[in-house]
């Protein structure tokens, strides 16, 4: 595989999963905190609902998307399968759950007296959201970094509803399916090392991170 070629996979399935991940973690991450500190009728199912969904079958995500985005579905008019934005689409829909569920998890965790604290405050409810969010943020930052895991490691929906087309929307992981059904071997572990070294860039960065925040709240 040429370099140019290379490059461009690892560019788009940073850029894919980078933008999938940050708007499930806008979305995410308020919906769980909300969640965490609101009494309400139905909040056990909501709760079961968000934990049955974190572990959906990536397949039958992209199923149900292919179905919706295609021509002849209800989404069709978008334009927008075997596009970039669909399987940015698919890995929103399936991160989003993760970020809100360890999102919930997280300020859930918090002491019962600091949450009853936030919740005494004359504050509208979005302000009360953002000092449990930054009490509770290294708890929410393993989430985002679950969800980013899951992000640049998932092939099922992405190459359902993304087409793996050469240049356009191929990425690390189904160009690796791609050349493995091609019996290019060389090139499959070419790209396997080359997804490794993204891990490793994110976790790393991650880690640096949860250790600054760490810091600060020392």
């Amino acid at each position: 595989m040429e370099v140019s070629e290379l490059l461009q996979i690892t560019l788009l399935t940073i850029r894919v999963s980078g933008t999938a991940v940050s708007l499930s973690s806008i979305v995410g991450i308020w919906l769980g905190s909300y969640i965490a500190i609101r009494e309400f009728k139905l909040k056990k199912l909501v709760v079961t609902l968000v934990n049955t969904f974190m572990g959906t079958p990536p397949v039958l995500l992209g199923l149900v998307l292919y179905l919706l985005l295609s021509r002849s579905g209800p989404l069709g008019f978008l334009g927008v399968l075997f596009t970039p934005a669909a399987m940015i689409l698919a890995q929103f829909l399936l991160t989003l759950p993760i970020v809100t569920g360890l999102s919930t998890s997280a300020v859930e965790s918090l002491p019962r007296e600091l949450k009853e604290y936030v919740d005494s405050l004359a504050l509208p409810d979005f302000y009360k959201v953002l000092l449990l969010v930054n009490e509770a943020r290294i708890g929410i930052l393993s989430g985002v970094l679950a969800a980013l895991s899951r992000a640049v490691s998932e092939v099922g929906a992405v190459i359902i509803v993304g087409g793996n087309i050469r240049y356009y929307t191929r990425v690390l992981t189904t160009a690796i399916v791609f050349y493995t059904s091609s019996g290019d071997f060389d090139t499959v572990l070419e790209l396997g090392l080359v997804l490794t070294v993204v891990y490793f860039a994110i976790n790393t960065a991650v880690l640096l991170l949860r250790y600054k925040v760490g810091e600060g709240s020392a």
